[in-house]
């Protein structure tokens, strides 16, 4: 049997590669996501051997537009302890890679009422740190809890689903 040449394209392998460092849940709670992007990020070497660890945390982190640029605020990347005294400020500002029309249309959206930027998701994407960034509307109290009763509902699907098979 030959092998189809499309099947195992360099995309496939660097999907393979793909590896999520860190990723924001409390943001799907708090948040209704509208819109997401997909940035680079700007980090110093001891931040990119830190990330490699696993070491970063991006409760409260949030993105803001200044001056046509994109920057990542309250993103903690803990210190590289081989680096010593050349490591980074864990909780320095990062700059956002993204296409200038993309930072226009995220800032003119961030200008309506109510919108902000949330990170949801930092991963390795063939090598380079990428940050999924999504557009969010905040959830009030009784959205949040309609969604904390359509889960509890669909797991109770899904319990009563399995009971019935095994009988």
């Amino acid at each position: 049997m030959s092998k189809d040449p499309g099947k195992d394209s360099a995309g496939d392998k660097a999907r393979k590669g793909d590896r999520v460092i860190a990723s924001n849940r409390r943001a799907f709670h708090d948040y209704h996501i509208e819109e997401r992007f997909e940035a680079g990020l700007v980090l110093a070497g001891t931040e990119v051997k830190s990330l490699r660890g696993g070491k970063a945390q991006l409760a409260d982190a949030y993105a803001m537009a200044e001056g046509g640029e994109l920057f990542l605020y309250n993103f903690h990347i803990s210190p590289y302890d081989p680096a010593s005294r050349f490591n980074h400020d864990p909780m320095r500002k990062r700059k956002l890679l993204l296409h200038k029309r993309e930072i226009r249309k995220l800032a003119g959206l961030v200008q309506r009422k109510g919108l902000t930027l949330i990170p949801l998701q930092v991963h390795f994407t063939r090598g380079y740190a990428k940050v999924v960034i999504g557009v969010a509307r905040g959830k009030k109290e009784y959205d949040k809890r309609r969604t904390i009763a359509e889960k509890d509902a669909a797991r109770e699907m899904r319990r009563a689903v399995r009971r019935s098979e095994r009988s």
